[in-house]
């Protein structure tokens, strides 16, 4: 097949000669494979020739996935500061590096205020730091944070490409719009010292040619002469705020690069809203920054010691007359943006949606018949660049003509969520490599590496089998379902659901319905379990299976006290009370025994009962288990499609062991991965018990290695705490409550078993909340973005805060509430805060003001009285100042304050 295909490359020039599964695109053949988890902060990514997906973390290292061993590793570290962003931000591989092993690191040495931009060799599959050669090195002010992009890709002509950013604060009087902030003291908030500076290696891309020496050359065609009497002759293009992602056609040598606009929310008086950009340089130029933004809309001239606003700056004839400046004053021309969007929805460009910016971009893609790849992108992809977006969890598609005007712009996947993707490239296999960051600006454990293909050929189906009521005493009637069942290509399956005991030696499966849907009576005690095989016209077949437990009903367990939702305090003792019904044990309710005439649990059933006290950060988990959905690591994810969940649970017994436990007796072990991987797909006997685990053929080899690497990263941290018995009190160190967002208690007991059966255990959970919650971990946050500081509890806080931006906090038991105490701090506008009841436009039953104190970091407390409330009720904490709409505050904290008398 390989070969045939090579053959049909070499023979085919275009689209309509290809094969018919190349000339029709179907969407649901892009599929998602999980390569790596648990990256820390990675930032960029090179494929290799060898298929080795090389990536960087912002700490300073640089590790390798290996295809073929299926392994990340280690290359090597380098030592950088992380402080203001800084770090490790930038790699490319040398366009040789099959050849040579030379690779280019762009990083934040510790001992110098900028970067260094350096080729080290790699030797044996680690980074020989002895080798490293300083090609480039700039200088950053580091007073103030920050923007210092970061991003290096070859051209095609060998020319290395590098992404700096304008190293402005992007906040302080400026109020989201131009930082032109030209007063004495105020260096660090003034852009024309950078981007619109000649003479600055900031706010630029750069464009040098390596050599094997380990210097560079300057390129004909950059923006100012080698001489350097205009500006850095390394400069390819200038007027740039924050081009973080950088990407080069191989085609065309186009540069597209994203840029992340400054905050305002609305066009004012200085000029227009923020913007963000996707940028096509077809040859070198000055895209505008600070004074233009989207298609060269001005902003005006500020005195920023008296705010007066003189007037727009001129796209045709921009001046830069800075005191800051150290270039020229007379600047190129400016360029207007490929694409360009504000926060909200736009016309001009709707398939970008709305919300927060972070625009990246590339890369490009074009179709090679002659490459052999199964997986390698159709060529309905051929002539786009594609540009994706960290903060709205998107790709998009960017058709271009052959001259490389848009010519449509087409949602990519759009029923899958990528994680604020953050670096992206093609492989030589023709697949898309993606390295998603995770949920927040820091630490994620979502943070991952994928790989998506154009499977091509016939796919084989996917079966989830489920059951209802799949234990309980005999006559015991089962509902089993193949709901979620399907197949790709749309084939009609034929259904066979299979039952035989478990524990029994070479057992026989007996065909007991051929039915999609069945419902199946069980007469007789026992362990089985139930296979679902489903099977395609072409033969290809997927198996999926789930227990059922005759002769033993699952015991009922609930909470008396506390209620779920309820806050706890450092104050008080946790009391809790459990409640215990079982058919066959009794109940642990002497009263209701007396009065129902059922038995009592006996004298031991305390011993095998069991509440977990856990304590989490963020706000009290939603959804189906507890957790929402959306952001579950892909292994959780698969694992709740599957039937895990039917015989496991994190840290519980049920029918097998509780992950935990396997986490801990696997934990450290280099083999044990793979192994378990096997025991999962192939199914297992005599690990853990006597019941066994059953094959799961359905799942990939790789969707089982994510599900087992999520139980691996299971750990029982030192807050977790285990209590017997029905009743008993909690106490919790203010430390703890300190550090906890929510407690969790679940409770467990395990029944007697009934002869052969074994034991089954029931379980109830509950959360409680804390009083202080941090804002970042509202349940919706519309508007502001979830930003770093050393300074806010927990590191995070929300800014980019504008007029009528809102985070909501759900289910907040009132009557418990007095006040609410807001810990924030502007250097903006500062404006006011209002606390709405159930809905947006909800009645307002308490604000506070929030005044300006010139920092963007000194937090302090705001306090609001609030009228008296019954019952649970949505807050919607509205930010509020119509007069002076954008850059209003920073919010770090809220705190639910308890009544007093």
């Amino acid at each position: 097949m390989v070969r045939t295909l090579m053959v049909l490359g070499l023979l085919t020039a275009t689209c309509h000669q290809l094969p018919a599964e190349e000339t029709s695109f179907d969407p649901s053949r892009l599929e998602v494979t999980t390569l790596a988890t648990q990256l820390k902060q990675p930032m960029e990514l090179a494929v290799a020739p060898d298929g080795r997906i090389f990536y960087i973390e912002i700490k300073g290292q640089l590790k390798v996935y290996d295809p073929v061993s299926r392994q990340t590793s280690l290359v090597g570290e380098v030592e950088v500061t992380t402080a203001q962003e800084n770090g490790l931000i930038g790699l490319a591989l040398d366009p040789n590096f099959a050849e040579n092993n030379w690779l280019y690191l762009q990083y934040s040495p510790p001992d110098f205020s900028g970067q260094h931009v350096s080729r080290f060799t790699v030797v044996d599959g680690k980074l020989d730091m002895a080798s490293e050669k300083l090609l480039l090195k700039y200088e950053e002010q580091r007073l103030q944070c920050c923007h210092h992009a970061g991003s290096l890709e070859f051209g095609p002509d060998g020319c290395l490409f590098i992404g700096t950013g304008d190293n402005t604060h992007p906040h302080g009087d400026s109020h989201g719009y131009a930082p032109i902030d030209e007063r004495e003291e105020k260096f660090p908030w003034d852009a024309q010292k950078s981007a619109s500076n000649t003479k600055s290696y900031n706010g630029k891309v750069l464009r040098i040619r390596p050599m094997a020496d380990g210097t560079y050359e300057i390129p004909d065609g950059n923006l100012f002469p080698k001489d350097g009497s205009q500006g850095h002759p390394e400069i390819y293009v200038m007027g740039c705020r924050n081009p973080w992602r950088i990407s080069v056609d191989q085609k065309t040598g186009y540069l597209y690069w994203g840029e992340v606009g400054p905050d305002a929310g609305n066009d004012g008086p200085r000029g227009p809203r923020g913007y963000d950009e996707v940028n096509q340089a077809r040859k070198a130029g000055n895209f505008g920054w600070p004074y233009f933004i989207a298609d060269n809309q001005p902003y005006h001239d500020v005195d920023f010691t008296t705010e007066k606003i003189g007037a727009k700056f001129d796209p045709a004839h921009p001046v830069n007359e800075s005191p800051n400046n150290t270039g020229i004053r007379e600047l190129p021309p400016a360029t207007e943006a490929f694409i360009y969007y504000p926060g909200s929805a736009f016309e001009k460009f709707p398939e970008v949606g709305s919300g927060g910016r972070t625009a990246c971009a590339g890369p490009s893609y074009d179709f090679d018949p002659a490459n052999p790849s199964q997986t390698k992108f159709p060529p309905h992809y051929s002539r786009c660049v594609f540009i994706y977006e960290w903060t709205r969890h998107w790709i998009l598609a960017v058709h271009l003509t052959e001259d490389s005007d848009i010519a449509k712009i087409e949602p990519f996947m759009p029923d899958h969520k990528f994680t604020r993707p953050i670096d992206m490239q093609f492989g030589p296999d023709g697949a898309l490599y993606v390295v998603e960051y995770g949920e927040t600006w820091g630490v994620n454990d979502d943070a991952k590496l994928v790989r998506v293909d154009y499977v091509r050929g016939n796919r084989p189906p996917a079966a989830i089998a489920a059951a209802e009521n799949n234990t309980g005493k005999e006559p015991l009637k089962v509902k089993l379902s193949s709901e979620g069942t399907l197949d790709k290509d749309g084939d009609a399956l034929s259904y066979d659901w299979y039952q035989y005991r478990a524990g029994e030696q070479n057992p026989k499966p007996v065909l007991i319905s051929k039915e999609a849907n069945p419902e199946i009576d069980f007469t007789e005690p026992g362990v089985f379990n139930v296979e679902l095989k489903v099977t395609d016209p072409s033969g290809a077949e997927a198996v999926a299976s789930v227990p059922v437990i005759v002769g033993n009903a699952r015991p009922q367990v609930s909470f008396v006290s506390p209620v779920d939702g309820e806050f706890f305090d450092s104050i008080a003792a946790i009391r809790y009370e459990l409640k215990v019904n079982d058919i066959e044990d009794g109940t642990s309710d002497f009263e209701e025994a007396d009065e129902t005439g059922a038995d009592e649990i006996d004298l031991e059933a305390p011993r095998r009962t069991a509440l977990n006290l856990s304590l989490g950060t963020g706000s009290i988990p939603r959804g189906p288990g507890g957790a929402i959905d959306d952001n579950d690591p892909i292994g959780l994810r698969l694992m709740k499609k599957s039937d895990c969940f039917n015989c496991h649970a994190v840290d519980s017994l049920r029918v097998g062991p509780p992950f935990l436990k396997v986490a801990e007796k696997y934990r450290g072990n280099a083999e044990a991965l793979e192994a378990s991987v096997k025991r999962v797909r192939e199914g297992s006997a005599g690990v853990w018990g006597k019941v066994p685990m059953l094959p799961h053929s359905q799942h990939s080899v790789e969707e089982i290695r994510d599900m087992v690497s999520w139980v691996y990263t299971l750990e029982k941290d030192n807050a977790v705490k285990v209590f017997d018995g029905f009743v008993g009190n909690i106490e919790l160190t203010p430390a703890e409550v300190e550090k906890a967002g929510y407690v969790q208690l679940e409770a467990s007991y395990r029944d007697l078993g009934n002869g052969e059966i074994p034991p089954l255990v029931g379980t109830a959970k509950i959360y409680l909340r804390q009083r202080k919650v941090e804002a970042e971990d509202a349940d919706e946050v519309h508007g502001p973005r979830v930003l770093g500081g050393h300074t806010a509890s927990g590191g995070k806080f929300l800014g980019s805060i504008d007029h009528d931006t809102y985070a909501r906090f759900d289910q907040i038991p009132m009557d418990h509430v007095g006040g609410l105490t807001f810990r924030v701090t502007s250097a903006g506008s500062g404006g006011r805060i209002e606390a709405r009841l159930d809905a947006l436009d909800g009645p307002v039953i308490g604000s506070a003001n929030v005044e300006v104190n010139g920092s963007w970091d000194a937090f302090h407390d705001v306090t609001s009285k609030l009228e008296p409330q019954s019952g649970r009720h949505d807050i919607f904490v509205v930010f509020v100042n119509e007069k002076r709409r954008g850059g209003l505050m920073n919010l770090d904290s809220v705190t639910f304050e308890p009544v007093t008398n």
